[in-house]
């Protein structure tokens, strides 16, 4: 299956558990995966053909920075339906969010969470 790549999309959200995350905020990055049979875009080089990864990016933004969360998997989840309900050529979809900025004490890049979705389930 053919594939539109999204990586690294960053955003400012209110996503978590402790009352400083909600109040303060804190960055999040999101990958997408996008699975979807582009081989007709790739004929007609029509945008209409594909998924228009600008309108995407910008339902997933509207989601990371208006909606507010306790848990990236719920995060995850909402972004998941929300591009399978919203772009019919969509067939599955893959979601990485990544959390720089949690607040666990120790040295890393980011705790995350990953979840795949089909249209089928």
């Amino acid at each position: 299956m053919d594939r539109v790549i999204m990586e690294n999309l960053g955003f400012y959200g209110y996503h978590g558990v402790m009352s400083e995350e909600t109040t303060l905020g804190q960055k999040f990055f999101v990958d997408i995966e996008i699975y979807s049979d582009l081989s007709k875009a790739g004929k007609t080089d029509n945008v209409e053909d594909t998924i228009h990864y600008g309108e995407v990016y910008e339902l997933v933004k509207d989601i990371v920075e208006n909606k507010r969360f306790k848990l990236i998997e719920a995060l995850a989840e909402n972004i998941a339906a929300s591009v399978l309900n919203n772009f019919s050529k969509v067939e599955e979809i893959n979601v990485r969010i990544k959390k720089p900025e949690a607040p666990v004490p120790g040295i890393y890049d980011y705790f995350g969470v990953e979840i795949r979705r089909s249209r089928n389930e």
